[in-house]
């Protein structure tokens, strides 16, 4: 069965969107620009998740992730203690996507700034919605491992095409899949959670399973 939510998006963390635009020091010029690009994208920003549930099993060096079959070192490490996933799509919606493209010819500075408020929204929703699951099987007496979306690490990119399938993301969402993978609304992230009885140990996730040490986004463990 697919579950399907709009959720409250969390306040804006001020300092994530600055990281994603680049900038470290909030001057005014920067706090005037960045109050009025979130006054005017606020309205467009609505927080959507479609999810499913699937059994997670290991044959012959795959990951049998229930909707496909995988070879992933990373992943098999990420869900290293589970015997189940949770596999979601989010989105903040086309609005944002359609601001983006009408600064980006009139005023670039606006558009870093709200493409930067777009990447803040869409983690924030993520991490809001991973929470629930991991409150959700903790009164269950199961742990979580930290979501990992395709193209973390070794996780194939071509897997897209089965969750899009699988969630009918276009339908309960508005979410679509083109042939380049890329996703639109762009402000969008598809992962898989695991689920498993233990807590068992520490678990890489995100930008500790990218081997792109240079990357200006990279957070810090």
């Amino acid at each position: 069965m697919i579950f399907c939510r709009t959720f409250d998006l969390p306040p804006v963390n001020r300092k994530e969107v600055l990281r994603y635009a680049g900038t470290r020091e909030e001057t005014p010029e920067i706090a005037r620009l960045l109050d009025s690009a979130l006054a005017e994208v606020k309205p467009t920003l609505s927080g959507t998740v479609c999810w499913r549930e699937f059994p997670l099993s290991r044959q012959d060096g795959m990951l049998d992730l229930g909707f496909a079959r995988v070879r992933s070192t990373a992943l098999n490490r990420n869900l290293q203690d589970c015997d189940r996933i949770v596999l979601f799509a989010a989105t903040v919606g086309l609005g944002l996507d359609r601001l983006i493209g009408r600064y980006s010819r009139v005023s670039p500075s606006r558009a870093l700034m709200l493409q930067a408020i777009g990447a803040e929204r869409i983690e924030a929703l993520c991490d809001a919605f991973c929470e629930e699951v991991r409150q959700t099987a903790q009164a269950a007496g199961l742990h979580t491992a930290p979501r990992f979306s395709p193209g973390y690490g070794d996780f194939p990119l071509a897997v897209q095409t089965e969750i899009f399938q699988v969630l009918d993301c276009s339908r309960k969402i508005g979410l679509t899949l083109n042939q380049s993978l890329l996703m639109s609304p762009s402000k969008s992230v598809t992962a898989v959670i695991g689920l498993g009885p233990c807590a068992g140990g520490e678990h890489s996730a995100g930008c500790q399973c990218c081997g792109k040490t240079d990357c200006i986004y990279r957070r810090t463990p």
